[in-house]
């Protein structure tokens, strides 16, 4: 689930038309014939006819069109159909619409087989910057969900992933300065220093420096970057029985134990990008797991997203019920599902990680 569920598009962005829309030229066919042969007197109801070749242009190719083109003229020539009579003018107009329509359909066509295929390498290339999360991660099952506020894309402002390591299962979520595509390559450079930070550093603290580091070494290339992230790192011990958390500038994962909810207590630090403190040093917080507990990170796309009065999505109070009986994923979507009804028009990427660890002793 970390990419996007479904086409977002639209029929009128792109996607493909809905099934009334194909069906509306022989629709209109089909009645204009009916009416036609039913009527005791003839219909001047042939204008009709000239609005079924454009309308076939949204929905089919050349070939289609120029049939239905074809199906128009004929029409308007067979007296059983009683269309008053149309004169030589009005075949003549019907005849170069259909024309037309039958050009417009070509060049649509080849449009969309361009766009088709620039859209395949574009998710392509998004998907390899910031690919879904496994279904599991060593002892930790993961699911994530990702919604980016700009349209058609599948990475933003957010970034997630999930990593084994030497020392435990590490996970990162955060949430970069800016937001749609011009965000990734931020996005892209962080994913890529935690991937190999991971690998290489022995606590979750290093790893955050080298995020940290990251971002100051990026921003000091640009002139006036500034470039700046939250974030929070948790890493689990090989085992699964405890987690370390450290949470720069983003708010702390959500501890769903028991059926009730709480905030895991950190110390707060700065966002990354910004230079770690060095006189003091990050502090991990540790806490104990027990069978069962599940934590939830998410992006302030949630916490924050409004209903039409300006009331904040109350992420504490329906969590519990959302995540009750729920695997990873389910309970992400649950939660998407809800944020959707609480504010239908969400503007800023929304981001959920759920990690369920098995300890040890539970397996």
């Amino acid at each position: 689930m970390g990419e996007q569920d479904g086409d977002r598009r639209g029929w009128l962005r792109g996607a493909p038309p809905p099934r009334w829309v194909r069906a509306l030229p022989l629709l209109l066919v089909a009645g204009v014939c009916v009416a036609t042969l039913v009527s005791p007197s003839p219909l001047d109801i042939g204008f009709l006819l000239g609005a079924i070749p454009p309308l076939a242009v949204l929905s089919y190719g050349p070939a289609v069109t120029a049939v239905l083109g074809a199906a128009v003229i004929v029409m308007l020539d067979v007296p059983a159909f009683q269309l008053d009579r149309p004169g030589q003018t009005d075949v003549l107009t019907v005849f170069s619409v259909a024309a037309l329509s039958v050009f417009v359909a070509f060049v649509r066509r080849r449009r969309d087989v361009q766009l088709d295929t620039e859209r395949t390498i574009a998710e392509a290339a998004q998907r390899a910057v910031a690919p879904p999360v496994p279904e599991r991660v060593g002892p930790v099952r993961c699911a994530g969900l990702y919604r980016a506020a700009q349209r058609g894309t599948l990475v933003g402002g957010d970034f997630f992933d999930v990593r084994e390591s030497a020392h435990g299962v590490r996970a990162v979520l955060g949430d970069v300065q800016g937001h749609g595509l011009a965000a990734v390559a931020t996005v892209s450079s962080l994913l890529g220093a935690f991937r190999e930070a991971v690998l290489d550093q022995p606590d979750l603290a290093s790893v955050a420096a080298r995020l940290d580091r990251r971002l100051v070494v990026d921003s000091a290339r640009v002139a006036h970057a500034e470039l700046f992230a939250t974030a929070v790192l948790v890493e689990f011990t090989p085992d699964a029985d405890a987690v370390r958390v450290v949470a720069c500038g983003h708010p702390p994962p959500l501890l769903l134990r028991d059926g009730a909810v709480t905030e895991v207590d950190v110390v707060p630090w700065t966002p990354l990008g910004l230079g770690l403190p060095g006189g003091a040093p990050v502090t991990a917080r540790v806490l104990p797991l027990r069978p069962g507990d599940r934590l939830f990170l998410a992006s302030d796309g949630v916490s924050e997203a409004r209903d039409a009065t300006g009331v904040f999505y109350p992420l504490l109070d329906r969590l519990p019920a959302l995540a009750a009986g729920a695997d990873p994923a389910t309970t992400a979507g649950r939660v998407w599902t809800d944020v959707s009804r609480h504010c239908p028009d969400v503007r800023d990427d929304v981001t959920m990680l759920v990690l369920a660890p098995t300890p040890a002793a539970a397996r």
